[in-house]
């Protein structure tokens, strides 16, 4: 068996002048890197500093100083409508949403078609759209609501049948207060 003979990096191959030039763009791309990285850290802290300051400055001017009772009394009466409508909100998305959709889908049957319920949370009282087969039917619904342990005066408002349906569906209103259940 015969020796191989290897020469690395083999001599007459090589481009020093290449390797050194490629050695310094990469030297010369680091300190660029370097140089932006800290030009950029000194603008984050000078914008830092200035955010600082400003907000510093606001809470200067929030101190309480002497306002007119005029104004005062103009700000307290826009926070109470703020509060108002606040407190609206909050009854709406604290409205029992389970308790009520149970009891209306248990006293649904399939020849009920809901087509909208409407709480009025001031007077817990909800509005339900829809259409009923038959007048049959929409008494025996009317008064599955009311064997609801939730509901209470449950009542028929208004009624129409469908004359241009040749089902003759029926298209009703009704309301039915709620009662909070603990």
């Amino acid at each position: 068996m015969s020796r191989l003979k290897l020469k690395f990096p083999y001599q007459e191959q090589a481009i020093p002048q290449v390797d050194i030039a490629i050695l310094l763009i990469g030297l010369m791309l680091l300190v660029t890197v370097i140089f932006q990285y800290r030009q950029i850290t000194e603008e984050i802290n000078y914008w830092t500093n200035r955010v600082d300051r400003l907000e510093k400055q606001q809470q200067q001017k929030a101190a309480p100083r002497t306002r007119s009772s005029s104004r005062v009394r103009e700000f307290s009466q826009e926070i109470r409508k703020e509060i108002g409508q606040a407190n609206g909100i909050l009854d709406q998305i604290n409205l029992p949403w389970d308790v009520l959709f149970d009891a209306v889908e248990h006293a649904s049957t399939k020849d009920i078609a809901l087509l909208s319920l409407q709480p009025n949370v001031a007077n817990r009282v909800l509005r339900i759209n829809g259409e009923a087969k038959d007048m049959a039917k929409l008494l025996d619904f009317v008064e599955a609501l009311e064997q609801e342990e939730i509901f209470q005066n449950v009542h028929l408002l208004n009624y129409k049948i469908k004359q241009d349906n040749p089902n003759n569906p029926i298209i009703f209103l009704l309301s039915a207060a709620w009662i909070v259940i603990s």
